[in-house]
C-alpha cells in the first residue's frame, strides 16, 4: 500500500463505476466534521472530491471496471488534503475554462466543468502527480 496511514488519514478505495464517488463524497464530510471544518468548506469538500473520482473513473481509467480510484484523506496544517488516484497516466492537457452560461443554458456538454469546479472551490489543486499506485490530482481545502 502507498501511503502510511495514521490517526489523521483514512484511504477509501472504491470501484470504478459511476456513482461510488458518492461513497468518497459522504466519507469526505465525515471526516471533514471530525476535525471541526466549516460547514462551507465541507460542502466544497464533498464537491471536488466527487468531481475529481468521477474524472478520475472516466478519464484516468477510461471506464474500465476493473480498475480502481483511491482516495487518501489527511488533515493537518490546518487544511483538509485529499489525493484522489486513478490507474491511468495522467491528463495530456488541461481543458480550458467552459462557458459556465451556455453549460446551463445547455448550449455546450459541461466538459471540462469539473476540473473548472475543482480549481475554483480547493485552495490548491496539483495535477499529474504520478505515485507507485497511478496518476494523483491533489488538493487542498482549508478547514474554515
Amino acid at each position: 500500500m502507498g501511503k502510511q496511514l495514521n490517526n489523521r488519514t483514512v484511504a477509501v478505495i472504491l470501484s470504478n463505476e459511476i456513482g461510488y464517488e458518492r461513497i468518497a463524497m459522504a466519507c469526505s464530510a465525515s471526516f471533514a466534521q471530525l476535525f471541526g471544518c466549516s460547514p462551507e468548506r465541507i460542502e466544497d469538500l464533498k464537491t471536488v472530491v466527487s468531481e475529481a473520482a468521477i474524472n478520475a473513473m472516466e478519464h484516468g481509467n477510461n471506464g474500465h471496471t476493473d480498475a480502481r480510484v483511491i482516495v487518501y484523506m489527511n488533515c493537518r496544517d490546518g487544511a483538509i488534503h485529499v489525493s484522489v488516484i486513478d490507474e491511468g497516466d495522467g491528463i495530456k492537457e488541461l481543458p480550458p475554462n467552459p462557458d459556465t452560461e451556455r453549460i446551463i443554458d445547455e448550449l455546450d456538454p459541461p466538459t471540462g466543468f469539473g476540473v473548472f469546479l475543482i480549481n475554483q472551490l480547493a485552495d490548491k489543486v496539483e495535477y499529474n502527480q504520478m505515485t507507485d499506485e497511478g496518476h494523483a490530482v491533489t488538493m487542498a481545502i482549508n478547514m474554515k
